[in-house]
C-alpha cells in the first residue's frame, strides 16, 4: 500500500466537490453578478442593491471569488471576464437562465440510490401529465440554451450547401431559428408533439422568424414527419428516450432526409467503454433519475441506428462540455 493509498484524498475532494456548483447556482438566483457589472462593489453596496443583508452574502461572495467568478482586492468584489460575458442578465450570451434546470438536475442525482434500488426513476420528468402553462415555462427556460445550440451547430459544420432542414423535437424552436438567421436560404421545419407545437410557434413567432421557421405536429418515434429535407438536426433527443424508440425514430428520419443529405446529432453519447468522456457519464445520473429509460447510449450503438437508418460516413467530434456532435451522411 502506498502512502497516497493510506489516505482518503478522492473521497475528501468528492465530499467538498459540490460546493463551488451550489455557489455559482446561489449567485445566479440572486442575480448578484447583473449589478456588478458597472464596476467593482463593497459587500455593504452589493447587499444594498440586492436587498439582502451584508453578513449573509459575504461568506457567497468569497466562496465565488475563490472558485474564479468573482474577483476580490482591497475589500471590493468585481466580475471575472467569465462572468461579465456568461452571468450578467440581458447579454445575448447570459447563461443564468438554465438555473432551474440546474436545480432540478442536482435534486435528481440525491436521488441515484433510490432510483437505481426501485428500478424507477424518483424525479421523473412526465410531460406526458404536465400542464400547457408548466410545458411553455420549460421550453421557454430552454429557449437560450436551443438558440446557442443553434449558434454551434453552424460553427461547427458548413450547412450553407443544405436548403431545408429538420429540427427533430426542436422544442422552442430556438436551434432553428439560430440557424436560419445564419442561414437565410434555409427552410427549417421543426417536429414537435402536438401538445407543444402551440407553444413553438408562439415563439418562432415572437422571434420573427415565422417566415423561414415552419412547426409540423409529428410523433416522429411513431411516423415520419411530412415533407423532404437536405438534413435532420436532433439536439437532446436520442438520450431521452429508448434503444428502440431512438432505432425507430432514426428510421422515420431517414425517411425523409434526402439522399446525400446529412443527420446531425448533438447530444450524449459515451465511448463503447462506458466511462468517458466525463461529462456525459455523470449526465447519465441524471437520465436514470428522471427518464423511464433515456441514458447515454454507446457510440457503436448510434453507429449501428445509423446505419439501419441509411447512413453512412459517420463522424463524431466531442465538444469541451463532453456533449458529443454527430453528423452523418444520407446514401445516395
Amino acid at each position: 500500500m502506498t502512502d497516497s493509498d493510506s489516505q482518503p484524498t478522492t473521497i475528501e475532494e468528492l465530499e467538498w466537490a459540490v460546493w463551488p456548483s451550489f455557489a455559482l447556482l446561489a449567485g445566479i438566483r440572486l442575480d448578484l453578478f447583473t449589478p456588478l457589472k458597472d464596476g467593482p462593489m463593497s459587500v455593504e453596496q452589493l447587499a444594498d442593491k440586492l436587498g439582502v443583508e451584508a453578513d449573509k452574502l459575504k461568506p457567497l461572495l468569497c466562496a465565488l471569488a475563490a472558485s474564479g467568478l468573482l474577483k476580490a482586492e482591497n475589500g471590493l468584489f468585481s466580475n471575472s471576464s467569465e462572468a461579465n460575458r456568461f452571468l450578467v442578465r440581458g447579454l445575448a450570451t447570459y447563461r443564468g437562465g438554465k438555473h432551474e434546470v440546474l436545480l432540478n438536475n442536482w435534486q435528481a442525482g440525491l436521488r441515484t440510490a433510490e432510483s437505481i434500488r426501485t428500478g424507477a426513476p424518483q424525479a421523473k420528468l412526465d410531460f406526458a401529465g404536465a400542464s400547457a402553462a408548466e410545458l411553455e415555462t420549460f421550453y421557454r427556460s430552454n429557449h437560450a440554451q436551443a438558440l446557442r445550440r443553434g449558434r454551434e451547430l453552424v460553427a461547427t459544420y458548413d450547412l450553407s450547401p443544405h436548403h431545408t432542414l429538420l429540427d427533430v423535437g426542436g422544442g422552442s424552436g430556438g436551434l432553428a431559428i439560430a440557424v436560419t438567421e445564419t442561414h437565410p436560404h434555409m427552410q427549417a421545419t421543426v417536429a414537435e408533439l402536438p401538445t407543444v407545437t402551440p407553444i413553438t410557434r408562439r415563439i418562432v413567432e415572437e422571434a420573427g422568424a415565422s417566415g423561414r421557421v415552419q412547426v409540423q405536429s409529428s410523433d416522429v418515434i411513431n411516423e415520419s414527419p411530412s415533407g423532404a429535407f437536405d438534413a435532420a438536426v436532433l439536439s437532446s433527443f436520442i438520450q431521452v428516450i429508448s434503444r428502440d424508440q431512438a432505432r425507430r425514430a432514426l428510421r422515420n428520419v431517414g425517411k425523409v432526409v434526402n439522399p446525400g443529405g446529412a443527420i446531425y446529432i448533438r447530444g450524449d453519447i459515451v465511448d463503447d467503454s462506458g466511462i468517458s468522456p466525463l461529462g456525459s457519464v455523470m449526465r447519465n445520473l441524471v437520465y436514470l433519475n428522471i427518464y423511464d429509460q433515456g441514458q447515454a447510449y454507446t457510440e457503436r450503438e448510434h453507429r449501428e441506428w445509423l446505419k439501419e437508418a441509411g447512413f453512412e460516413n459517420f463522424e463524431r467530434n466531442i465538444l469541451p462540455d463532453g456533449f458529443s456532435m454527430v453528423r452523418a451522411w444520407k446514401a445516395k
